[in-house]
């Protein structure tokens, strides 16, 4: 859950909405929620700041980060924070390792894909592939796994929000921020492991602990496939992944 002070709330209501977000996430601790802060450099980004500077362990999501410097701007005012830097410029792009890799606080990066697109002129998914592949590759790069995807601001188009899910899940992000409740299911559905996916890596993993390959050498499965440990990264990941869902379902 994200609470956002920063585009969703009018000037005039920022104090307001800030007292009230803050209050809440001081009393209902829980690391599944953020809170949306103004970006650094604007007019309320240090009231945000020195509103959470109480909170231990709040989780942050800092707008249109461009550097590491804007990160650690951040950190100097709520040093136990945990936060996802959202990037939405071309140039923060460019530096998407740098802002990724910042500090082990930065717990995740993402991209702010309306501005994004916007500063760099293009319209629909098509234009931001490659922003989105850049922006995964970051995120591994620097050792903060798999990142979500922006929301899809289309609540009623749940074809449209399957479809860039099956998109954004080929290009290797691992789920979605929703705009909207009635979006989740979707968004679960298209990011969780086939059934075929699993079994095919349970396959593969009990096959390879079978043979003692899994530091080195190469066997054939059953099915004709050739495995060699470079293949073993995903097949855990997707088992891992898989469980971690079923946990929250359960």
């Amino acid at each position: 859950m994200v609470f956002d002070l920063e585009d969703a709330v009018p000037v005039d209501d920022k104090a307001e909405a800030r007292g009230w977000a803050v209050a809440w996430i001081a009393a209902h601790a829980s690391d599944s929620v953020e809170i949306r802060v103004n970006a650094p450099g604007s007019p309320w980004s240090e009231d945000d700041l020195a509103a959470l500077a109480a909170v231990p362990g709040v989780r942050i999501r800092v707008p249109k980060v461009e550097s590491a410097n804007d990160i650690r701007w951040v950190l100097e005012r709520v040093p136990s924070a945990k936060i996802t830097a959202l990037i939405e410029s071309p140039l923060g792009l460019e530096r998407a390792f740098e802002i990724a890799s910042a500090d082990e606080r930065v717990v995740a990066v993402a991209l702010g894909e309306a501005d994004l697109a916007s500063s760099l002129g293009v319209d629909g998914p098509e234009g931001l592939g490659w922003a989105r592949g850049r922006l995964v590759s970051a995120s591994r790069a620097a050792g903060r796994g798999a990142p979500m995807m922006s929301v899809y601001p289309h609540v009623n188009d749940e074809d449209g929000l399957r479809r860039t899910c099956l998109e954004g899940r080929a290009l290797g992000f691992v789920g979605r921020t929703a705009i909207h409740p009635r979006q989740l299911a979707t968004i679960v559905e298209c990011f969780t492991p086939s059934a075929s996916q699993v079994a095919d890596a349970a396959a593969l993993l009990a096959a390879v602990e079978k043979a003692g390959v899994a530091e080195g050498g190469v066997i054939v499965l059953p099915d004709g496939r050739m495995v060699d440990p470079a293949m073993l990264g995903r097949a855990r990941e997707l088992t891992t992944l898989m469980q971690q869902i079923e946990s929250r379902q359960s």
